[in-house]
């Protein structure tokens, strides 16, 4: 009943969203497209900003990075050990609200708040906050975000975070080496280089890195749920992991086993490109390239990208 309940006025909140959306986009009708983009940015890191404030953990991510992945695993954890529905997935403060054993956890990419502080280069806001950095071989997310950009995203996120126009005709191979802000590995490398600069100001600060996380899963998830301070046993870390695997979340996904949260949700059900989950592959970059592509894009992460990260050739 709890449940159904949270359902309900997580609907009425999309729908008051969007409602204020659509009056927005009507007010705004006669404006700059510019202007009204930057304001849209900073509605947007005032409304993250709030939650950030509210959160007992951050899990921060580029988008393509392994975070549903992550959010699949957590919210089977959390699910089995404190008996709640087999179809919730977690958001900000929904398992919080049924069992208040479960932190509020903010998933978030990080994409707003310094367009509602005016800072870019600074994460202050996060310096008093727990800090999960999910980080993935940005190469790899480079070619997601490709994906990303071609088959799933809605048209108002590729204008509002600076992708090409789809009506560009932009090959894999450019969209990855050039300098859209939107998902090219340039892009990916300024995201972490600033996290990694700023890492030291932050209070409490774990690196969740997702090949390592493929290579040992019960090694990592030991690691992260001891540093939210989550209780769990190893069975039922280990039921967490069987859950989240590669084939199941294919599975869940093609039978919409999460569709009334809103995610992971095939955009066309005849393309596996449209798919949230798509590949999973470790280095699946290099099977886009040719050899000399491959040197490439390896030369311009060398050179560009924080060792912390390990990171290499």
């Amino acid at each position: 009943m709890k449940y159904a309940l949270q359902q309900l006025r997580h609907a009425a909140n999309t729908l008051r969203k969007k409602a204020a959306r659509r009056f927005l986009n009507w007010r705004n009708r006669n404006r700059p497209q510019a202007e009204v983009i930057a304001e849209e940015r900073r509605l947007r890191g005032r409304e993250q900003l709030a939650r950030l404030r509210e959160a007992d953990i951050v899990i921060v991510s580029f988008g393509k990075s392994g975070r549903t992945w992550l959010r699949v695993m957590l919210s089977h954890l959390f699910r089995i050990r404190h008996d709640l529905p087999e179809s919730a997935l977690l958001g900000f403060d929904n398992f919080h609200s049924m069992n208040p054993a479960v932190p509020k956890i903010f998933f978030t990419h990080d994409n707003y708040i310094k367009d509602y502080t005016g800072e870019p280069a600074s994460k202050a806001p996060f310096y008093d906050k727990p800090v999960v950095l999910m980080a993935r071989d940005p190469r790899d997310v480079a070619v997601s975000q490709f994906f990303q950009w071609k088959f799933r995203l809605k048209p108002n996120k590729v204008i509002l975070n600076n992708y090409p126009s789809r009506e560009d005709d932009i090959s894999l191979f450019d969209f990855v080496t050039g300098d859209n802000d939107g998902g090219s590995l340039r892009a990916v490398v300024d995201y972490l280089n600033t996290w990694a600069a700023e890492r030291e100001h932050i209070r409490r600060f774990h690196l969740l890195r997702y090949e390592d996380l493929r290579a040992d899963p019960q090694g990592e998830l030991a690691k992260l749920v001891a540093f939210m301070g989550v209780e769990a046993t190893p069975e039922e870390q280990a039921a967490a992991i069987e859950h989240a695997s590669f084939e199941n979340m294919k599975k869940m996904e093609s039978s919409d086993t999460f569709r009334f949260a809103g995610r992971m949700r095939a955009r066309d059900k005849d393309n596996p490109d449209s798919y949230k989950v798509r590949r999973a592959k470790v280095g699946g970059y290099r099977d886009y390239f040719s050899d000399a592509e491959v040197e490439a894009i390896d030369r311009q992460l060398v050179e560009s990208l924080d060792p912390v990260f390990r990171y290499g050739r």
